[in-house]
């Protein structure tokens, strides 16, 4: 089952709850096809079907429920993940999701990534890269990651639009076009420099966009780390490697080739980050997977996601294989 593990889906409701609690970027987010009308679902369905996508693992990032206030945290999330387990319901063998999460309130969190794992079905948890301005490398959310790990679960990670926390991206216009990678890059480093996918190895670490820079950066970091981070549990080189990485890059062949080589092409999995590509883009999305590696490979790379489904989608994989 050829499964896109990096997709959105957002209902008109919950970029409206946000917007009540102060948000003020939903407005990307709407006339994109991207909604859950019976028209756009139509349509999301026709294109994926034309490029041969079977199945996608939905998630509110980066419109997460993040609040200084806990109540509208939850509140938030439990309105998106609600929404989310409806959506599967009524298209089980089109959509998954991953969970929403009432960060930074820990245990809010903990028990809402219960109810979505063992009440809803949901594939794992989606994050962003940091969390109001606090890195995921923060030991403060280790018990989450604890958690996961303990359930063999899925932690996908997605870019916050934060700029990275620095206003030579913010007032430069490069919010998603550099900023977002590099909060890829940055949220991947930080992680392994905690020595949070050696410590936790049951846990599977979807990064974005191949990682950001990280394909380019593995030497120079292993190099750096004697006199920059000598207490690391260990190079990262290596710890690249016991994560995982959607394949969003716009069609850039050598991108891809980087990340084959860098981490293997056993460490990928196809992204789309639908809506943001629709049409031909999407296609492209799989094609040039399909042109870059080596058959067998790009095979395994479109089908490995359906790898992080809920035991729950036994059967539904069944019914693809």
């Amino acid at each position: 089952m050829r499964t896109d593990v990096h997709a959105h889906l957002w209902s008109e409701d919950y970029l409206r709850l946000l917007e009540s609690y102060g948000r003020d970027d939903t407005a990307t987010q709407r006339g994109l096809g991207a909604g859950d009308s019976p028209a756009e679902l139509d349509a999301r369905f026709t294109m994926n079907d034309a490029a041969g996508i079977d199945h996608q693992i939905l998630s509110v990032s980066p419109q997460t429920p993040y609040f200084p206030d806990e109540t509208e945290a939850v509140t938030a999330a439990r309105l998106a993940n609600n929404h989310y387990a409806d959506v599967v319901h009524a298209w089980p063998t089109r959509f998954s999701a991953f969970a929403a999460l009432p960060l930074p309130h820990l245990d809010a969190s903990l028990e809402e990534l219960a109810r979505a794992l063992d009440e809803l079905g949901m594939a794992g948890a989606g994050l962003t890269t940091s969390v109001l301005g606090r890195s995921l490398g923060d030991p403060a959310f280790r018990p989450l990651f604890e958690e996961l790990d303990h359930r063999g679960s899925v932690l996908s990670l997605h870019p916050a639009g934060r700029d990275a926390g620095s206003p030579l991206i913010a007032e430069n216009r490069m919010r998603w076009m550099v900023g977002a990678p590099t909060e890829d890059t940055i949220c991947a480093m930080h992680l392994m420099l905690e020595g949070v996918p050696s410590r936790f190895p049951r846990l599977r670490i979807v990064n974005s966009h191949l990682g950001g820079a990280l394909p380019m950066l593995l030497p120079r970091a292993d190099q750096h780390v004697p006199w920059e981070a000598p207490d690391i549990a260990e190079m990262p080189s290596l710890a690249a490697r016991r994560m995982y990485y959607d394949t969003v890059a716009h069609g850039h062949e050598p991108a891809l080739r980087a990340a084959a080589e860098s981490f293997g092409a056993g460490r990928l999995m196809l992204g789309t980050d639908f809506p943001y590509q629709t049409g031909e883009g999407l296609r492209r999305a799989v094609t040039f997977i399909e042109e870059t590696l080596v058959p067998e490979e790009a095979e395994a790379v479109l089908e490995a996601g359906a790898g992080l489904l809920p035991a729950a989608s036994g059967s539904l994989r069944g019914q693809w294989a």
